[in-house]
């Protein structure tokens, strides 16, 4: 049977801590999610705030060529018919072809939290279902706190789900709303329920008539494995977000359900093609909302595909999956070989190789080169979370290294008035090319000012440094032992809109550390852009010739 994806990363992800979008971020983010072939994009809740009604409006002026745009809303308030409810209403004002409501399953927050009847909460259920339904929406009933209400009263528990079907709700969505639930509990519920609704509405001794869902939560790290195992019991459609974004400590992740389903289970939910873009919409999800991956993140995280060990890395070059559980490049991963104290000659010839460095070309071969950055990480660097540093490294030990700016000086000043906060300005100057560039900037510290003094500076030669950022800045003392005279590694991440690399100073000054990951962090982006560029320029025979 058909596997449905429903995103709900706009309504639910967006209930993490920390994560907001505007309506206009809502919009570039629905489209790249049809784009993926995601089959169901919940847009949110358009009766409970203006922003969610605002990008509602605006989407019904977009076209999805993929997907079904969903509104989201609960069932009916008690005591009112549902053409009286302005939640419903508003569920219809959004016009998208699929609704979603959801009510609820456990009678502790009906009869506790609600403080309503347990009879009128089933009404509740089937009106809703029943009004949505009669005004030509596909119908997606939320069984919230399913798993909990079961295991509390599992009588009554199944009786809100027929409650919804009666109605004619499209999916039936077992919810575990607090992530409590266990794998084994979610197979044997999901195998119990499908036996008591088949029995009850005729539908086969697998409950085949009803299109089951799932939706899970993370509190115990649990919500994609409870995502598969609800699958494999029968569920059809699965609910996530992207990057497990959401509510506490999120949602099933949906750049881990959609790989493990496709390329683990056979059970195939979008193209190859599109299952190659999974990375990128990771990225530019956590971009938009300004999070920084997690490096760690499975299938589509910078460290998913890297390999440390120098016996790993020898492995890997002769036969991958001999560390690897798929092809990286199957969700536009790709491998990732990192270098540090403990790396063996596979590392640095499988990274040269990688970088397109030639080794041996001036007597450094790779025995010298682990050597050498044996002696570098004893000082304090540390090049497997650095591979902006490693590879101008590289360049350098081999005599490849071409800066595309050089620095003459700098000064960096900071001010401090009695009841004002402290000012940083620095001056600088670089030469491009033998050209010489003197510039001047502020910023919120020393650190900062060195950045935008810098930018200012190769403005004048590179235009393209407005696409490069810094996200991360961290400092480290490595010998706490000297007080103040300790030596410091500074690390800085920095991205822009198809990558992101890191870069690493270490010295006894915090200034001259900060200096070294920046300098990098420049010089690494400025050769990105000038090879991207020769890539892009025709050979020179195929020039057109002009004037003749």
């Amino acid at each position: 049977m058909k596997l449905y994806l429903y995103d709900t990363t706009l309504r639910d992800g967006t209930q993490g801590e920390n994560i907001t979008f505007s309506a206009d971020e809502k919009v570039k983010i629905a489209l790249r999610l049809d784009d993926v072939g995601i089959h169901y994009i919940e847009g949110g809740w358009p009766g409970s705030n203006p922003k969610d009604m605002q990008f509602f409006d605006l989407a019904k002026r977009v076209s999805f060529k993929n997907a079904r745009l969903v509104a989201f809303g609960s069932t009916r308030r008690p005591g009112i018919r549902p053409e009286e409810d302005d939640n419903l209403k508003a569920l219809l004002t959004s016009e998208t072809p699929a609704v979603t409501i959801f009510g609820k399953s456990w009678d502790l927050h009906v009869e506790e939290i609600m403080a309503n009847d347990l009879q009128e909460n089933l009404a509740m259920i089937t009106d809703s279902v029943r009004f949505l339904k009669s005004n030509g929406r596909e119908t997606i009933y939320d069984a919230e706190h399913f798993f909990d209400g079961y295991k509390n009263n599992r009588d009554y528990a199944v009786k809100t789900l027929f409650a919804a079907l009666e109605g004619g709700a499209d999916f039936i969505v077992l919810c575990d709303t607090n992530g409590g639930t266990l794998p084994f509990e979610i197979d044997s519920i999901y195998q119990e329920v499908h036996k008591l609704v088949a029995a009850e509405s005729g539908g086969g001794s697998n409950g085949a008539a009803v299109k089951w869902g799932v939706h899970t939560h993370n509190d115990c790290g649990l919500a994609v494995a409870n995502a598969i195992t609800a699958v494999s019991a029968g569920a059809v459609m699965v609910q996530g977000t992207i990057n497990g974004y959401g509510e506490r400590c999120g949602n099933a992740d949906l750049t881990s359900v959609i790989p493990v389903l496709d390329l683990k289970m056979n059970r195939p939910c979008i193209s190859g093609e599109n299952l190659k873009k999974l990375k990128s919409l990771s990225r530019y999800i956590s971009e938009t909302a300004n999070q920084v991956p997690l490096n760690n993140r499975p299938f589509v995280g910078k460290s998913a595909f890297a390999h440390k060990g120098g016996i790993h890395v020898s492995a890997i070059m002769k036969a991958p999956k001999a560390y690897e559980h798929m092809d990286p490049a199957l969700v536009g991963n790709q491998r990732r070989v990192l270098v540090s104290d403990m790396s063996g000659k596979s590392n640095i010839e499988y990274k040269a190789r990688e970088l397109g460095i030639e080794l041996d070309t001036n007597g450094y071969d790779s025995s010298k080169i682990v050597s050498e950055i044996k002696q570098l990480e004893q000082k304090g660097y540390q090049f497997d979370i650095a591979d902006g540093s490693f590879k101008i490294l590289m360049e350098k030990f081999t005599d490849q290294f071409e800066p595309l700016f050089n620095l003459e000086s700098f000064r960096v000043t900071i001010e401090k008035d009695k009841d004002q906060p402290c000012s940083s300005q620095a001056t600088m100057k670089i030469s491009v090319g033998g050209k010489e560039e003197i510039t001047a900037a502020e910023g919120y510290g020393p650190v900062s000012a060195l950045d935008n003094a810098l930018r200012k500076a190769l403005d004048r030669f590179f235009p393209d440094l407005d696409t490069m950022r810094l996200v991360d800045f961290k400092v480290r003392v490595i010998d706490g032992d000297r007080g103040t005279a300790a030596r410091v590694r500074v690390f800085i991440e920095s991205r822009d809109q198809d990558q992101i690399w890191s870069t690493i100073g270490v010295s006894e000054d915090i200034i001259e550390a900060s200096w070294q990951a920046l300098a990098d962090s420049f010089q690494y982006k400025l050769a990105s852009e000038s090879q991207l560029r020769s890539e892009r320029m025709p050979a020179q025979e195929e020039l057109p010739i002009f004037g003749k």
